[in-house]
């Protein structure tokens, strides 16, 4: 009778939530019931069965045919009620939504209880398990375990004067006492480590929610990084061309616009998770960026030498490397190598700072890492400028 409980040992609330505790999950506007939410009243209905102690002790006892018909009646209620009363509460949105159900329930089993036993005696106070196991999960821990104990300890001194006042009421009903305490300390122990399970799926929540809003900041900073210096560059020749090539200008201008529209876009795509960097457009935009920053650029056409499994992390590898070089490398050339293991980026600068190294490349690194590559970053080859390498 207490482990019918573990199945579903949080009402779930309105809206998202997870699986393994019977919660329900808002898609697409929907709310989609969990498994264990649509199949926990099996659980918790399936130990009804005990009830065929109670039962049969109400039928075989001494009392007339009507009375024994009558409190056989009155426990098959009070194991409807117990069924509704279950189900009732593991559907509660909140905690203290579900007390209110389970006191209520509470109340009419407990009348249901003491009409059987008035009517056939103690035998039927051995349904008093059922109470204890519904009110062990009515409410937050802390108060459950307290209406639990009191329904545990109020049970055994009723039962106790009962049976003090029954002929050789001991001998014959002492056996159930065992039960309540069975129950007390059984469903007690499940609800510890439902509990426990209840503040794991927290702090696993706000893990996944940290990790979203890093990897969030991560996209926007790589996008609005590479789309801004471009933009900056290209403002600072356009204004430079103004006078002495208007046509220039104004084409430079017209890419200005259009990069910030692209920029502007491509935020909205990763705010919503959709932002997925091609290495073909990747390879495009960097000749863009360093054609406009009037460096020298050696960078291959197609991306097709790259295994697809990991253009997409090669493809942000080289838009983050590329917009530090166009930052802070004041280089005059850059060479972009790819093979089928990962990509190479050279440049003759002055070598990458360590500020530059310290949160400059965390994005890459951060990417590199989770896709199970190496980061290498050296001088290049001639010992001047940055080698940045990933290697699978």
């Amino acid at each position: 009778m207490g482990i019918m409980t573990a199945a579903a040992s949080e009402p779930p609330p309105a809206r998202d939530a997870d699986v393994t505790t019977g919660r329900t999950w808002q898609i697409a506007g929907e709310n989609v019931r969990g498994p264990w939410e649509r199949f926990a009243w099996l659980f918790g209905t399936v130990w009804i069965v005990f009830m065929m102690f109670p039962i049969g002790s109400a039928w075989g006892s001494s009392a007339s045919q009507p009375a024994r018909v009558a409190s056989v009646t009155v426990l098959v209620v009070y194991s409807a009620v117990y069924i509704a009363t279950y189900t009732w509460m593991i559907r509660s949105p909140e905690w203290h939504i579900a007390a209110r159900r389970g006191a209520l329930g509470l109340v009419v089993m407990v009348v249901l209880m003491a009409a059987s036993a008035i009517l056939t005696g103690p035998g039927s106070l051995g349904a008093g398990a059922f109470l204890i196991s519904i009110a062990m999960f009515s409410g937050p821990v802390a108060f459950a375990f307290a209406l639990a104990g009191a329904a545990f300890v109020v049970q055994c001194i009723v039962l106790a004067i009962v049976l003090s006042n029954y002929p050789n009421g001991f001998e014959s009903f002492g056996v159930l006492f065992i039960p309540f305490a069975i129950v007390f300390v059984t469903v007690g122990c499940i609800r510890l480590i439902t509990s426990a399970q209840e503040r794991h799926d927290e702090i696993e929540k706000q893990v996944t929610l940290v990790a979203e809003r890093e990897r969030v900041a991560r996209d926007v900073h790589d996008v609005l990084g590479h789309s801004l210096t471009v933009v900056t560059v290209k403002a600072e020749l356009a204004e430079r061309l103004v006078d002495l090539d208007p046509g220039r200008a104004k084409e430079e201008i017209a890419q200005v616009r259009s990069l910030a529209r692209e920029a502007l876009a491509e935020v909205r795509a990763t705010v919503s998770g959709l932002r997925v960097a091609r290495l073909a457009d990747e390879l495009e935009s960097a000749c863009m960026a360093l054609e406009g920053a009037g460096i020298a650029a050696e960078i291959p056409d197609a991306a097709d030498t790259v295994d697809p499994r990991h253009r997409i992390v090669v493809a942000w590898v080289l838009r983050e490397a590329i917009t530090n070089i166009v930052r802070h490398s004041r280089a005059s050339r850059c060479i972009v190598s790819l093979d089928a293991h990962g990509i190479v980026v050279e440049d003759d600068g002055v070598g990458t700072p360590a500020a530059v190294a310290e949160k400059g490349l965390r994005g890459i690194r951060e990417r590199v890492d989770a896709a199970g590559a190496r980061l290498l970053v050296d001088s290049a080859g001639d010992g001047r400028g940055t080698r940045v390498e990933v290697r699978w």
